[in-house]
């Protein structure tokens, strides 16, 4: 089949991380063990198309993205610092003699040390350069990116980065704030009780040496007044302790009472989860890990593959009232065209076992004097298909099936969504999304039906649920 070979079309898909590997480090080929266990503890089969690779993929994403452990900063900072003796004449401070030299806005990615889930960061880096030296732009990025590919959370990140700049380029002082999003992932049943819930957990951290000690310092004023061009809300910077409380959601209350009881069922998950962390090179009885294990098996349970009567028990009862006749059943020339938008989704990438999340917006018709679906059957829907390992366009396909199997044909349906694999395997692609389309009966022969619900859907729909 040439370059259409299935095999090779893996190799270039992964973006440089070759999959058919015949020589496996052994970190990597313990991973891929745990990661076994863990889809056999879900009731998934090892073997089916779409898993075979799985525990290969994870064990390299979880290895790239934590590449940081092997990294070490001199090696980068070394070589680096150039001479830039500044303003030699005249009253202030410019570059090499103590300028402000800032550069924001740099799009990183971390795994949480509390639940393994990536989180997204923007780092902003500002340092006042001593010794009329100044460093090479990029090495600020690449320090904070050692950091950022090691189990984190946002404090010490930040602290680490500030610490690595001050004794790497000895300035007159570091300062490090880091815009911190951790997806709030919710369970089955919280989600179908609180149509509302909140996707994310954004914190705003800040680190700082010499010259910015002092929070009235020259030095920090100007650096907050150059953030504020970029929209930072440096008022709202959490202290230490506020951000270790609200930080990662598995450390909540109430989500620590969710599936305690499978999670303690499920001993072989959670010593899986430890090996993985030991072939990252971390030690798990370190007290920010200790707990780990068993958050992540908690949060990765949400997906077992259960025949979970679909509460399509209760979709099935109560169809029938639904779709009674509420006067003269109209011809089809009178079918009106209902739409539901916006209908929040949560689902679980099964190639990498990542996190996915979006919107789904359902359009169909029905004949005059025919009741048509509440937003609550659809919304049941779409949650029922969300919580599986899954694939986008496999979502799309059954979602829009259900719905025609209800109907009777006319449906169309469009998923949008970001993957948190677009990010957190090599590729690091912020801010993308993806969207997919499956069309059936009318919609599939009639454009201006399509045209029709496509401009119903409003801009932005994704962001909004972040």
């Amino acid at each position: 089949m040439g370059s259409l070979d299935e095999g090779h079309l893996c190799v270039e898909i992964e973006n440089g991380m070759k999959l058919d590997v015949s020589e496996k480090e052994p970190e990597t080929i313990a991973i891929e063990d745990a990661v076994k266990v863990l889809l056999q503890g879900l009731g998934e089969d090892v073997n089916r198309d779409g898993l075979k690779k799985t525990p290969l993929r994870v064990a390299k994403a979880l290895r790239e993205g934590t590449r940081g452990y092997k990294q070490k900063v001199k090696d980068i900072v070394q070589g680096a610092l150039f001479p830039e003796v500044g303003l030699h004449d005249g009253v202030g401070h410019a570059g090499g003699v103590g300028g402000l030299v800032i550069v924001r806005d740099l799009d990183l990615f971390s795994y949480c040390e509390s639940c393994l889930l990536p989180f997204q960061l923007k780092c902003h880096v500002g340092y006042v350069p001593s010794g009329q030296r100044v460093v090479g732009l990029s090495k600020l990025s690449r320090v904070a990116d050692v950091f950022a590919k090691r189990l984190q959370a946002p404090q010490r990140l930040a602290d680490e980065i500030c610490s690595a700049l001050h004794h790497g380029i000895k300035p007159a002082g570091v300062a490090v704030i880091l815009e911190c999003f951790h997806i709030h992932f919710p369970n089955v049943e919280s989600v179908l009780l609180d149509s509302k819930h909140q996707g994310w957990v954004k914190v705003l951290v800040s680190s700082c040496s010499g010259v910015f000690g002092n929070e009235n310092a020259d030095a920090w004023s100007d650096f907050l007044g150059l953030l504020k061009f970029r929209g930072v809300a440096v008022d709202r910077t959490l202290t230490r302790d506020s951000v270790n409380q609200s930080w990662c959601p598995s450390n909540s209350s109430s989500m620590a009472k969710i599936s305690s009881e499978l999670v303690a069922a499920n001993p072989e998950m959670v010593a899986a989860v430890a090996s993985i962390l030991r072939s990252l090179g971390e030690d798990p009885l370190r007290k920010e890990l200790v707990e780990t294990p068993s958050h992540f098996v908690r949060w990765l349970i949400n997906f077992e593959n259960t025949k979970l009567e679909m509460k399509l028990n209760g979709f099935a009862c109560g169809i029938s009232d639904l779709l009674k006749p509420n006067g003269e059943i109209s011809s089809r020339n009178n079918e009106q065209m209902h739409s539901e938008l916006n209908l929040s989704f949560w689902s679980q990438c099964e190639h990498h076992l990542l996190p996915f999340y979006g919107v789904v917006h359902i359009g169909y018709f029905c004949p005059k004097g025919i009741n048509h679906l509440g937003k609550s059957l659809l919304q049941s829907i779409v949650h029922f298909y969300g919580f599986k390992l899954q694939v986008q366009e496999r979502l799309t396909r059954q979602i829009a099936e259900t719905v025609s199997s209800i109907l009777g044909g006319d449906v169309m349906v469009v998923v949008e969504a970001n993957h948190t694999c677009m990010i957190s395997r090599g590729i690091e692609k912020f801010g993308s999304n993806t969207a997919t389309i499956a069309v059936l009966g009318r919609f599939s022969t009639d454009p201006a039906a399509r045209a029709m619900f496509l401009r119903s859907i409003p801009d932005d729909t994704t962001s909004r649920i972040l």
